[in-house]
């Protein structure tokens, strides 16, 4: 099978022709049809974040198609040959844990990871655990599902977390925030997005996804907030929102890797402010949110890349040079 693969980090991805995978017992062979490009593939490009193994297939927004099942899993009720499904970040868990044990799957130690520990979706040919393959709705089409399976996964859960805030501020407004923005929206909410200096054409973007305001991430928003997302890995964004955010509110930092917090003084943090991270996704995260995004409906604005460009994907990614999402798309 073709494949982009990293050798090393920091190092370009390269193209190179690997064995096809072979499923295990509990596993699905899929053909990869298309596979978001997120900024945790970035992340471990860059060697931010640590690889579980070189030479890694990236990538963990994937929409595949069925074309075998091992063993364990041949037959059995919900696995077709020829459907259509989603392999999320999560990857495996060992689901006996303590974490496992109490609905905490994403906490899970021994956790594995799609395009980290298992290789991912930047290949014409993919093998994924079947338990964590999520069956995908219908009207979509596959570029459009890809960025569900992370950005809006944890945007979701990151979502969740603010509870029922009316006033919601969104910091960084990529791929994971333009499909919160439109969630929050349905909802009701107010949404308030910060963009890079200089950003006019992400701000009229978010205006144009029902956003109430939008503005540069070192500006004040004209009220306050009574929660803020952080989607941009910039450490320095969290005092930011501390101080846009009323007492009581809460700043939930949504990504995986960040960028070194700042100090700040109390008085940012004080009158029961709250400041937390989300870390990764459940099972039941990704059925809530897939039941979800026909109903909205949700939108993705997705710009596409063949395989053999997923380097300058992410190089764009890193520029910011795309609004919403990237796509490789493969079959």
């Amino acid at each position: 099978m073709r494949a982009i693969v990293l050798d090393s980090p920091g190092q370009p991805l390269r193209a190179a022709e690997l064995p096809d995978p072979v499923p295990g017992p509990g596993d699905l062979l899929l053909r990869v049809r298309a596979c978001g490009v997120c900024r945790t593939d970035l992340h471990l490009r860059d060697g931010e974040l640590p690889a579980g193994h070189t030479p890694l297939v990236l990538g963990h927004q994937i929409v595949g198609e069925v074309l075998a099942a091992g063993a364990e899993v041949a037959g059995t009720r919900g696995v077709q040959l020829g459907a259509r499904v989603g392999v999320p970040w999560l990857g495996w868990t060992c689901g006996e844990c303590r974490y496992c044990t109490s609905g905490r799957e994403n906490l899970c130690a021994r956790a594995q990871f799609t395009g980290c520990d298992r290789d991912g979706g930047y290949a014409e040919l993919t093998v994924a655990d079947a338990r964590f393959c999520f069956p995908l709705p219908g009207p979509l089409s596959d570029e459009q599902l890809a960025p569900l399976l992370c950005a809006g996964l944890i945007g979701y859960r990151a979502l969740q977390m603010t509870g029922d805030a009316q006033r919601l501020g969104l910091y960084g407004f990529g791929s994971a925030a333009h499909l919160i923005c439109q969630v929050a929206v349905h909802e009701g909410r107010e949404v308030f997005a910060f963009t890079r200096e200089g950003d006019r054409a992400g701000q009229r973007f978010a205006r144009g996804l029902g956003a109430t305001w939008a503005g540069t991430s070192t500006q004040r928003p004209p009220e306050e907030l009574d929660a803020a997302l952080i989607f941009a890995p910039v450490g320095a964004l969290v005092p930011l929102a501390l101080r846009a955010v009323a007492r009581g509110g809460s700043v939930i930092c949504a990504g995986i890797h960040m960028s070194d917090i700042p100090s700040f003084p109390y008085a940012d943090l004080w009158g029961e402010r709250t400041l937390r991270s989300v870390a990764n996704l459940t099972r039941q995260d990704g059925e809530a949110f897939l039941a979800l995004a026909p109903r909205v409906p949700l939108r993705t604005q997705v710009t596409s890349y063949p395989l053999d460009a997923a380097e300058q994907a992410l190089a764009d990614l890193r520029a910011g040079a795309f609004e919403g999402a990237a796509v490789l798309q493969i079959a």
